[in-house]
């Protein structure tokens, strides 16, 4: 059919398609087009359809100049942010949504830079009542936008993590990563740690995050990078892996928020390679019950919190062996102290580019973090595992 997919004169029925599939479409409408043609193909889609598409960001692809180029070279942000926020209502008062299935970048580990800026997305058409509580708590509350920005303004360019490179680079070297080998890293943020990786040891880092604007962001920073690196959205709970697929599963401070901890260790067991390595770092906690206080601490960030000694035993449980279980406190302590001192130091800057709401709440979370920690409460821990 020849048609304009925003001409009013053109007309699919309602909850007639399985799936739309779409391809370097969207570059070439308007920010209102683009609005008006994701309400349309929401009311296209059956309820559990699919709408699939990829788009040119950052920049055009290929090598040909244009001129008077009409094209929208938008920033991935902008597409999860829309599809994301597309609400419909039938004529009986129900009301459906697009749930993202995944997103990912299909040339930032190619290494030829002309494809770098290649994204695709799959949504799925599901009920609003659909339990997507999570995923829109770290969107919307713990990981917006502005707060991943805060972060990084503290942890270091491209991460989120405590310690930023310094940790990284002493933890990475625990791994002994060999050129070629391929690295599953489990909560990749902003991906930080994964280019360190790719860039320093040739290996291949998949990267995967249930937040859609930490991938989006990571996105964002793979551009123009020659290394061998690619990010998605997922949630590692229900994300499946042929068994033997990674030499190693690197995790930072992210399975706190995993409720079942034990189905996912084993499903890194069954994902390592023979000989294969997991490296996680996490928040835990003393053992015994937490202080009122801490436990609603727990509670309003929806942690899963073990002692060390636990938390290395799960790891035994699902069938690793040579585990090393570190209580890394101290260090925790020295590293928050360090960064705290840094924002202070930088007040003005740090309010002139954020504000001073966000300047009090940085400071606030590092200082309760401290005591939190001094008061032997909150623990980090270090865990390195080893598959026979």
């Amino acid at each position: 059919m020849c048609a304009d997919v925003t001409s009013p004169d053109l007309h699919i029925a309602a909850d007639s398609m399985d799936l739309i599939f779409s391809n370097w479409l969207l570059m070439y409408l308007s920010d209102k087009e683009v609005e008006y043609l994701v309400e349309r193909m929401v009311k296209w889609l059956k309820v559990g359809g699919f709408i699939f598409f990829r788009e040119s960001c950052f920049h055009q692809s290929g090598d040909c100049k244009r001129k008077n180029n009409p094209t929208h070279y938008r920033e991935p942000r902008y597409y999860s942010k829309v599809f994301k926020e597309c609400l419909l209502r039938d004529s009986s008062g129900n009301s459906f949504e697009l749930s993202l299935v995944g997103c990912k970048c299909i040339g930032a580990y190619v290494r030829n830079k002309k494809n770098q800026n290649q994204i695709c997305w799959i949504w799925q058409k599901v009920s609003s009542e659909n339990d997507r509580t999570f995923q829109l708590f770290l969107d919307n509350v713990q990981y917006k936008c502005n707060g991943i920005l805060r972060y990084e303004r503290v942890f270091g360019q491209g991460f989120v993590s405590t310690g930023g490179i310094e940790t990284t680079k002493e933890f990475v070297a625990k791994l002994d990563l060999k050129p070629g080998q391929k690295v599953l890293d489990v909560g990749c943020g902003i991906g930080g740690g994964d280019f360190f990786m790719a860039e320093n040891f040739d290996v291949h880092v998949v990267g995967i995050d249930l937040s859609i604007n930490m991938v989006s962001f990571a996105l964002e920073r793979a551009i123009g990078l020659n290394c061998s690196v690619e990010f998605e959205v997922a949630d590692c709970t229900k994300k499946t892996y042929e068994d033997n697929t990674f030499n190693v599963i690197y995790s930072r401070d992210t399975i706190l928020h995993i409720q079942d901890k034990p189905a996912l260790f084993k499903s890194f067991y069954k994902w390592l390679k023979p000989g294969g390595k997991v490296l996680i770092s996490d928040y835990c906690k003393s053992a015994g019950p937490p202080s009122p206080e801490f436990a609603a601490y727990i509670k309003q960030r929806g942690y899963d919190l073990h002692s060390v000694e636990a938390y290395s035993q799960m790891l035994r449980d699902a069938g690793f062996d040579k585990v090393i279980a570190e209580d890394r406190t101290d260090q925790f302590m020295e590293v928050l102290q360090r960064e705290l001192n840094e924002v202070e130091k930088e007040k003005e800057e740090f309010i002139q580019d954020f504000s001073e709401e966000d300047y009090n709440d940085i400071v606030g979370g590092w200082n309760a973090k401290l005591v939190r920690s001094s008061s032997g409460e909150q623990r980090w821990g270090l865990f390195i595992a080893k598959k026979n």
